[in-house]
């Protein structure tokens, strides 16, 4: 069986969807009315939670900070605009204690992917250990990088606004996801084989970076692993939410 580590840190991610139908006497606001919220895993956890849902016979392990994070959403319930979104936990996050059984599971592993938020749980030199000792890993990371930090990750994946922020890095291993039009690698534009309408792109980085990599390591082909998971992404991205692909 195919064990995979997802390293970084998660939260819950919820949706308050809600009816407006007038502006606030007090203040030119909305005033909402909460009629539906859903609640899923978000960030390392919604990876995980793809990882599930699209092979189930892959063993799956998390590793993630203590503290509880949560992202609420306000959503306007028909056009699914989003009216403010209150984070709270993530003021301070405790960084990742480097025990005995973190080695052991980097080691055990056949794939690690790096979830990384930029929240204080994983450092520059947390990052470049992890790459070191991975057999297979991907890194999807929020922060500023250097090639010094992605240059042992088998592949870093960014959007197309962090890879406009890492300008400087070197790309062999980079692959930039471009929403509908698909993704770009080594200079070759991968096109989605099914764009779908976009609805939400919230977790569609998640799904893309679970997708891709497991399927890399049971096709070692670039090419079909980046076909199945711009499929994936684009089925999420059609729906409203942090949702995972079936």
């Amino acid at each position: 069986m195919i064990k995979v580590l997802v390293i970084g840190e998660k939260c819950v991610d919820k949706f308050v969807y809600c009816k407006t139908d007038r502006i606030s006497p007090e203040a030119p606001v909305p005033v909402i009315n909460p009629i539906k919220t859903t609640t899923n895993p978000g960030m390392a956890g919604n990876t995980v939670a793809n990882i599930k849902a699209l092979f189930p016979n892959v063993e799956v392990e998390g590793i993630h900070q203590r503290q509880k994070v949560t992202k609420t959403r306000f959503v306007e319930d028909k056009s699914n605009h989003m009216f403010v979104r209150l984070d709270e936990g993530d003021d301070f996050v405790t960084p990742l204690d480097w025990e005995k059984e973190v080695y052991a599971s980097i080691n055990d592993s056949d794939v690690v992917i790096v979830s990384d938020y930029d929240k204080g749980f994983l450092s520059d030199s947390d990052l470049k250990a992890i790459a070191y000792r991975s057999k297979m890993s991907i890194l999807d990371s929020k922060r500023k990088l250097t090639d010094d930090i992605t240059k042992d990750f088998t592949f870093v994946k960014l959007n197309e606004s962090e890879s406009n922020n890492n300008k400087s890095l070197n790309e062999d291993n980079v692959i930039v996801t471009v929403g509908k039009k698909g993704a770009w690698y080594k200079g070759i534009l991968y096109g989605s084989p099914n764009p779908q309408d976009t609805i939400d792109v919230s977790g569609a980085g998640d799904t893309f970076t679970a997708a891709f990599i497991v399927k890399y390591f049971k096709l070692q082909n670039v090419d079909e692993a980046i076909k199945y998971a711009n499929i994936k992404a684009s089925e999420v991205v059609s729906k409203r939410g942090v949702v995972v692909p079936s």
